[in-house]
């Protein structure tokens, strides 16, 4: 990943369906730093929301870093809506830093389209979760089997700094504190 070429995409991060995640406060913690950490790199920020109807709108803590509206959609892959896929092609990026709910359909889904359309993904496995523990485990098998890449937060917020030194550095370091 590197800072020209990279946008973070958030799916699905909402109401209560958010809080009946398996590791629900960590998993919301780690997107929100996740947008911090895209903010300070001024990084483009595509977040999405399922059925907001139904599911409700994205949670406080994270629509509380976002900037611009939500693309909303019904489709499980953010890929087949055509705003997102508007948004995400005029951005003109083609590295996506991935990251959501629920890791073994939206976020899944929404990987191996991205893959399959000539992205470079990367899912951050501390900012995405499941409702149950077998389903993001199998989450990850697959994307892994798909050759899509997990990374995590800190991670990718340092390998998007390079150098251990400036003021992104020292504002991404006290983010992942």
């Amino acid at each position: 990943m590197n800072l020209e070429q990279t946008a973070v995409v958030v799916i699905d991060v909402q109401g209560k369906l958010a809080t009946l995640m398996n590791n629900a406060d960590h998993t919301v913690r780690k997107i929100t730093q996740l947008i911090q950490g895209a903010n300070v790199l001024e990084l483009p920020v595509l977040w999405l929301e399922q059925y907001p109807k139904g599911l409700g709108p994205t949670v406080d803590t994270v629509a509380a870093e976002m900037i611009g509206t939500p693309i909303e959609k019904i489709t499980f892959s953010a890929w087949r809506t055509d705003e997102f896929k508007k948004a995400l092609i005029a951005s003109g990026k083609k590295q996506v830093l991935l990251c959501g709910i629920e890791a073994h359909i939206c976020v899944f889904q929404t990987a191996r389209d991205l893959k399959n359309a000539g992205f470079i993904v990367e899912v951050l496995a501390d900012a995405t979760d499941s409702r149950t523990a077998i389903d993001y485990q199998i989450a990850l098998t697959r994307l892994q089997q798909e050759h899509i890449l997990l990374t995590s937060v800190e991670m990718a917020l340092f390998d998007l700094v390079e150098v251990a030194s400036g003021e992104q550095f020292k504002k991404i370091s006290k983010i992942v504190k």
